[in-house]
């Protein structure tokens, strides 16, 4: 038996009165803190050699990775960036190193960049004569 499709004789017509739009969408877009601010025109700090493109308006706040599936660590545990480095930490490191080898050189970034909020005053460090 030969099956035919079936046809409406009208189309159909959506009973939520919701217009076919991305509006309604909300955006789960984290609000830039004072710490991801202050990364922009600052030097790239994660320097990776062959890597980095030295250009400071491009330099964000790179978060470690690991924070889990969806989630940032802390801004206290990032390095200021430029978009080729943080290009790279994002994964483009695969090629030429190990993980291992991008966490160190990421972490020895963020050291550097928590200097440097000490000396902007983001981090105040408790009992220690300045």
């Amino acid at each position: 038996m030969k099956r035919t499709p079936l046809q409406r004789k009208s189309p159909l017509k959506a009973k939520t009165g919701l217009k076919p739009s991305v509006t309604g969408i909300k955006s789960r877009k984290a609000k830039p803190s004072k710490v991801r601010m202050s990364a922009a025109g600052e030097q790239c700090l994660v320097r990776v050699p062959g890597v980095c493109c030295g250009d400071s308006q491009t330099v964000v706040l790179a978060h470690l990775n690991g924070g889990g599936m969806g989630v940032k660590h802390s801004d206290i545990h990032g390095a200021y960036a430029c978009i080729t480095c943080h290009m790279w930490l994002d994964g483009g490191y695969a090629k030429t190193h190990t993980r291992a080898e991008r966490d160190l050189i990421h972490l020895e970034a963020i050291v550097r960049t928590q200097g440097v909020l000490i000396e902007k005053g983001f981090i105040v460090v408790q009992g220690v004569a300045a």
